[in-house]
This record gives C-alpha cells, structure tokens and sequence, in this order.
C-alpha cells in the first residue's frame, strides 16, 4: 500500500490520480498509525514551511515518518515534501525541519536574470532536467525531460552526493534527491504528464 500523507496541506487528490493512472492503489490519510503501517510513503506539500512542520508534529506524523525513513521503505517527497526533509528553512524566519536531509531551504535571490530576460520568483512552469545520480525511479528518464515547478525558495544539501538532478532558474538549484530509500522532488511529479507518470510507477515498484 501507498500512503499519501494528509497533514491539512498538499496537493493530495491530483497525487493519488497519478497513482491511479498507473495502475497503483494510493491511500490518502491523516492517521499516523496507517503510515506506520504503510509499504511506501508519499508527503507532498503545498504552503509555507512553518505551517507545515507545524501540522505534521500536530498531527503525530514526524515520528512515523521518521520510523518509516529509518526502517528503509521507499519515501517519497514532493514540493514542500522535499524542503521539509531538511534542517532547516529561512522561510518567514529560521524553522526546523525533520533534519533527514542536512542542509537548507532558501529563498530564489533578488532580480534574477537568464539570457538577458529578468526571472520571476516563484519559478513556476516547465523546467529540464539534468541529472547527476539516478536512483531507480529515475530509470528511462532523459537527460534535459521536462517537468513542471512551482516554488519560491529551493534546497541547498550539505553533502552535494544527494543531489539526482539539477535544474537551472537564473541559478542551478537541486531539483530531485536521492539518499537511499527516500526520493524527493522539488517539481510535482503528478503535474508533469508522462515524465512524471513514470517516476510515480516506479516509485511504486521500489522495494
């Protein structure tokens, strides 16, 4: 079973859709025991940081997630999924986040430019792909495969060895990461058509 995590904040029918599209049963639910209980693990995000963190201890899920993360089975985090793995975020101040991934989450820097063109902050629409590591899920995915982000601030890891991919928005920021069994995605997976569909299938099949 796969069990998209509900805290009271994400994009979570558009993700379970996406399992549904490829064939896989995904379970949306706000009982931290069903995650414990759960083969896979998904935490979208959508929102501010500190709202966030702040529902998912509320709500009893940062144990769980913790347990399901240590245990080794496949996690998958997307958007402010991903942020939230980290040490911490200058997001409305400095809050701690579930420290899985050292490191921080950062605002896009002021009057950003590319070729010439001022940048829009959030970097919102499709980006590519360039990648660094690939984990399994990422198997079959081409180098420069478009998918789409909406995101004002992005992750900068400690150890740079996490990163799969980069992506470049005025700077190249880490756009996907891998540390054993946990995935995370900065772009949202269930909006990026057949690339994303892809990476959802085979999260699914990750043992």
């Amino acid at each position: 079973m796969i069990a998209i995590i509900d805290y009271g904040m994400g994009n979570l029918r558009s993700v379970q859709k996406g399992f549904e599209k490829v064939g896989c049963e995904a379970l949306i639910t706000a009982d931290p025991k069903v995650v414990l209980e759960a083969e896979r693990i998904v935490l979208p995000g959508v929102g501010a940081f500190r709202d966030c963190i702040r529902n998912l201890e509320t709500g009893g899920f940062v144990e769980p997630i913790l347990q399901v993360i240590r245990e080794g089975r496949p996690f998958l985090g997307i958007c402010l999924g991903l942020q939230l793995l980290f040490t911490e975020s200058e997001e409305f101040g400095r809050h701690m986040g579930l420290n899985v991934i050292p490191g921080k989450v950062l605002r896009f820097p002021e009057e950003m430019t590319q070729a010439g063109e001022a940048l829009k902050v959030p970097h919102m629409g499709w980006n590519q792909l360039s990648f660094k590591r690939r984990p399994s899920a990422f198997e079959g995915i081409e180098e420069g495969a478009n998918v789409y982000f909406v995101h004002s601030y992005y992750v900068k890891p400690d150890d740079e060895r996490v990163v799969a991919t980069t992506t470049t928005y005025g700077i190249e920021f880490c756009s996907s990461l891998w540390k054993e069994n946990v995935i995370a995605t900065q772009f949202h997976p269930e909006k990026s058509q057949e690339t994303g569909l892809a990476i959802l299938r085979r999260f699914a099949a990750m043992t």
